[in-house]
């Protein structure tokens, strides 16, 4: 993975990590890389409205091997 750089999003009522990465990236699992970058609100679930989040721009994304295989790009048992 390459950071490119990152874009300032300010939340939305209801926003979660999970739906900012299938916007951000096509796919949800990868919200470890939002998460990363924004550590003050990893334990947040559901966002409030006005919190301001640095969503990274990245090239090569790739799913953590940490991840279970249900939740890896592609899913699967495999």
């Amino acid at each position: 993975m390459r950071v490119k750089g990152y874009k300032k999003y300010i939340t939305r009522e209801g926003d979660t990590f999970d739906a900012l990465a299938l916007e951000m990236y096509g796919e949800e699992t990868l919200a470890h890389y939002i998460i990363d970058f924004n550590p003050n609100y990893a334990d947040v679930l559901i966002f409030e409205a006005g919190a301001s989040l640095r969503l990274p721009i990245v090239e090569n994304a790739e799913t953590r091997e940490t991840l279970p295989p249900w939740r890896r790009q592609g899913g699967g048992t495999s």
